[in-house]
């Protein structure tokens, strides 16, 4: 046999690759390395979730347990006594103000993902959160100059400070109201896309969009004088320690993940 013709023979019988196949090879390492990354991104929300809860519910105690009531005013000597505390607790609500911060940045590439738009109003409605609670947190830390000088005042001056001082409680009421509505929709947007791509059970993501749906319309109504501001982030605050511990545990579900993988590499592939 000629030697040309073992070659024919030789390159006819290698097996060819077709194009799909290069695809699918091609995908694959990317939904690999896509799932790899999120998990570890679930447990980072899920890390910041448990800390907010705790950093929020220390700093609120620290909060009520100085000012007094809130929506009327500080008790001023309370203040001036402990100041240090109540600044103290202010940083713990800034922590948990980052924490609502990052949340918007860490779940934006897995939103966007599914639906654009979905994800930047998540992020925005994020920050707009954190801004809230900032000035919140402003209000608080305004009155230990104010208490500073309600001590030191005549009797004449301090009605006028501690009427400024029910002002500014009055302002960190309206602005931890506003901060916990924009959560209300922000938790809508996350638990919805959660749900839709099955990054979460159903059950697990319909319980965060009905207790979101709670905390909004709960916090809607308190803002009207209504006194159910409280009782309405029940739902959404105990959802949120729980997914913490699921994200940490478990993270977001596999199929869920490999579907956006797929789906995002079928897109880049496209391009």
């Amino acid at each position: 046999m000629a030697i040309d013709q073992v070659d024919r023979r030789v390159v006819s019988e290698r097996p060819t690759v077709t194009s799909r196949e290069v695809a699918r090879g091609a995908t694959a390492p990317a939904v690999t390395s896509f799932t790899k990354t999120y998990r570890t991104t679930a447990k980072i929300v899920g890390a910041i979730y448990l800390a907010g809860f705790v950093v929020g519910l220390v700093g609120s105690g620290l909060f009520q347990s100085i000012l007094g009531a809130t929506g009327a005013s500080a008790n001023l000597p309370a203040v001036a006594a402990s100041s240090a505390l109540l600044a103290f607790g202010a940083i713990l609500w800034l922590m948990a103000v980052a924490g609502d911060a990052a949340h918007g940045v860490l779940m934006f590439p897995i939103l966007r993902r599914y639906h654009e738009r979905i994800a930047f109003g998540y992020l925005a409605s994020r920050i707009v959160d954190a801004v809230f609670i900032a000035v919140m947190v402003l209000f608080v830390l305004l009155q230990i100059p104010l208490a500073s000088a309600f001590v030191k005042a005549a009797v004449t001056d301090a009605s006028f400070l501690q009427t400024v001082s029910g002002l500014f409680a009055q302002g960190q009421v309206y602005a931890y109201d506003i901060g916990m509505i924009t959560l209300g929709v922000s938790g809508l947007m996350l638990c919805y896309t959660l749900y839709r791509a099955k990054l979460l059970p159903r059950l697990v993501a319909g319980w965060g969009l009905i207790g979101y749906a709670v905390l909004f319309v709960g916090m809607l109504s308190e803002v009207m004088g209504s006194g159910l501001g409280l009782a309405s982030s029940i739902p959404g605050g105990v959802w949120e320690v729980f997914v913490g511990v699921w994200l940490i545990a478990k993270g977001f579900s596999s199929s869920g993940l490999a579907q956006l993988g797929k789906d995002a590499s079928q897109i880049d592939t496209a391009r």
